[in-house]
């Protein structure tokens, strides 16, 4: 077995146990809906509880210290909250827990808001008698619970940064500024993604590729920084916190490889912009063209002098959202910052040429925050805008006496349909996750729904993966401003000097277990691990299997193919699920309607 093979390191007889249960009303969301009261009740008298209480708000600071205090004073070694879900508070109250001196991994949260008064908001009884089982349900699975400790490993003060747009470049800056080396590896030719193509950018109306150009020549001037272009990362082996990342050149002379070691890694890939289909808004009808290839040829335009295929541009129409916010063919969530950059152009047009005049047709306008200024701006220069149903996207075709025509059904004047001749159309794209399988499958990146990089939680562990010491940020995670994908790639910064500064790295313990004792070595757990940790040894002369506990994630796909019992997963053990379901299946308290 591994020498970090996960392992309880005590141990305290299930009769024994003093367990704490605090019931949160939540404010009304699980109160409102389910007699805590009752609950409480029910669990005053189950074996090993000394402590059943209601608590309005569980998570306030308040609550917190009187939980230490009963801790301490009740020396309760098992602590229950039945709340909201883990995902929002199940740091909070281990935290809570350890302060208190108590094993953080006794501590278990039961989700009554999302699976109890939220599921069953009109019957109160029905929800009050299935909260009462969830949380005695949770107190057996506690008083099995081991007092764990967490994994610790040595880690590398080194991170990999792949991509080199403004975040990826940014991101590399603030590890070097906190005394870690980062290696960059981008798989274009040059540094700067899409923000070192572009001049005037929102809201500071400073040169996208001077800002690229001021990141750069930082970087040149640390030698603690190193950026590889035309390179791709290829593989990654070894564990969390001690990663070696292979890096594959591609040069004129042939391919090249090199291996880094590192600690984390942050994937800043960024997007790619909605490619509209043949006749979506008229594309491929010359005078149709996207944002971004609008935006190039208002950065290469003179002042006094936009034009277009060697046509002067007197009048320009934008059609917002094209690709975002549609249920078929393109992309239902939506991209957030396309109003405002199409604002934002239809401003350096006025600057360019006044006498341009420019048409919006939108579903709504969502130049958020500051960016309404912009809005303002345009709105006052004589920018026309007009509304356009969900349901009645305008049309664009080729006019009779030349130019295009925008044909909108304007809700703005009384839904009357109205055709605005133009000499140019801009389809306001938005952003696309940019499609790269080959890092999916190596990171093990998890994707949401949207095909975006997906986070743990967007507000408590908005840069963190599930796969430890791989950090996302910037627009591979989600569509976001220039702004907002910095910010992202400097939390990722602050995440990895969590984990790399200290010169290691804790992981949690809740981890599968192999009894070499029971293993037959039938190798099936080895194909079932989608983590790939779990590897075939010797074992007193015999194959049996064995789990890297630095890679593992938890997740028990190993246990049910093992037909020799043998796989254990900790915190959640087979005598503590058995416990929980049976326990589940008890006769519950009868609850009565409350009488109104």
């Amino acid at each position: 077995m591994s020498e970090n093979e996960a392992t309880p390191v005590g141990k305290v007889a299930p009769e024994d146990r003093r367990i704490g249960v605090y019931i949160c009303h939540c404010g009304g969301n699980i109160s409102d809906y389910v007699d805590v009261e009752a609950v409480r009740e029910a669990l005053a008298d189950e074996p090993g509880v000394v402590v059943s209480t209601t608590e309005l708000f569980a998570c306030s600071d308040g609550t917190q210290h009187d939980m230490i205090d009963a801790i301490k004073e009740k020396q309760l070694d098992g602590l229950v909250v039945a709340s909201c879900s883990p995902k929002l508070h199940q740091v909070t109250f281990r935290n809570v827990a350890a302060r208190a001196g108590m094993n953080p991994y006794t501590y278990s949260q039961v989700n009554v808001r999302e699976q109890g008064s939220w599921a069953h908001q009109h019957d109160k009884a029905g929800a009050t008698e299935k909260v009462i089982g969830l949380v005695r349900s949770s107190v057996a699975k506690t008083r099995l619970s081991d007092a764990l400790e967490p994994l610790r490993f040595d880690t590398v003060p080194r991170a990999l940064v792949v991509g080199g747009g403004i975040a990826g470049l940014r991101a590399a800056i603030g590890l070097a500024e906190i005394g870690l080396e980062a290696v960059v590896v981008e798989k274009a030719p040059e540094v700067g993604g899409w923000v070192g193509r572009h001049g005037e950018t929102f809201p500071s109306n400073a040169a996208g590729r001077d800002q690229i150009a001021s990141l750069t020549e930082q970087i040149k001037q640390r030698r603690d920084i190193t950026v590889y272009t035309n390179a791709e990362l290829t593989g990654k082996s070894g564990t969390f916190g001690n990663y070696s990342a292979e890096i594959t050149l591609h040069r004129e002379g042939g391919d090249k490889t090199l291996s880094v070691d590192v600690g984390s890694i942050i994937v800043a890939t960024g997007f790619d912009s909605y490619a509209p289909d043949d006749g979506e808004f008229g594309y491929g009808i010359d005078g149709v063209v996207t944002l971004p290839q609008f935006k190039e040829l208002v950065d290469a335009s003179e002042v006094g002098k936009l034009t277009y295929n060697g046509r002067p541009v007197r009048s320009v129409g934008y059609v917002y959202c094209v690709g975002s916010r549609q249920e078929a063919g393109g992309n239902e969530y939506c991209s957030k910052f396309c109003c405002t950059a199409a604002i934002h152009a239809s401003v350096l047009v006025n600057k360019l040429d006044p006498g341009i005049r420019q048409f919006h047709l939108y579903r709504d306008v969502r130049a958020y925050g500051r960016n309404e200024l912009l809005y303002n701006e345009t709105r006052d220069a004589g920018s026309v805008f007009l509304k356009f149903a969900d349901d009645a996207p305008p049309t664009v075709a080729k006019l009779p006496s030349g130019g295009l025509g925008l044909t909108i059904t304007d809700l703005l004047t009384d839904s009357r349909e109205v055709t605005i001749p133009v000499d140019l159309v801009v389809l306001v794209t938005g952003m696309v996750p940019r499609q790269n399988k080959s890092l999916v499958d190596l990171l093990k990146l998890p994707l949401g729904t949207d095909g975006f990089f997906n986070e743990i939680h967007p507000k408590l562990r908005p840069v963190e993966t599930v796969v430890d010491g791989v950090m996302i940020a910037g627009c591979c995670q989600s569509p976001r401003t220039a702004g907002e994908s910095v910010a992202a790639g400097l939390a990722a910064v602050a995440q990895s000097a969590a984990l790399l500064k200290k010169g290691y790295a804790e992981l949690e313990p809740l981890v599968a277990r192999i009894d070499p004792e029971k293993c037959t070595g039938s190798g099936d757990c080895l194909t079932a691990c989608p983590y790939d940790s779990i590897t075939s040894i010797e074992w007193d002369g015999r194959q049996i299997a064995s789990v890297d506990p630095a890679t593992c994630k938890g997740c028990g796909g190993c246990i049910p193919v093992c037909g020799a019992d043998a796989i254990d997963l900790l915190g959640y053990t087979d005598a503590q699920m058995r416990a929980a379901i049976e326990e589940m299946f008890e006769a519950s308290v009868p609850v009565k309607e409350p009488v109104a």
